[in-house]
């Protein structure tokens, strides 16, 4: 299996990555390669979904949003009872 990580423009070559800022790089490469649901790449970049999707958003990234997203954010509210 390849991955391919798209650094943001504004990163010089001698900034260096903490492990959180890693993570959220590859939580947003897996996402846009169709690897992982939103769910699951909002989880790995550590921030909440909403934050996640303004981060693809900054990005232009377009947001899939499939079958298992749906049911995990219907598990989610289940869970908290909200349904």
């Amino acid at each position: 299996m390849q991955i391919t990580l798209n650094l943001p423009d504004g990163l010089s070559k001698t900034e260096t990555f903490n492990q959180s800022e890693w993570l959220r790089e590859i939580a947003i490469a897996l996402f846009q390669q169709q690897r992982i649901s939103l769910s699951r790449a909002s989880k790995i970049a550590g921030i909440d979904i909403i934050d996640f999707q303004k981060l693809l958003a900054d990005r232009n990234i377009c947001v899939h949003y499939d079958v298992e997203d749906f049911e995990e954010d219907v598990q989610h509210l289940r869970s908290r009872g909200w349904l």
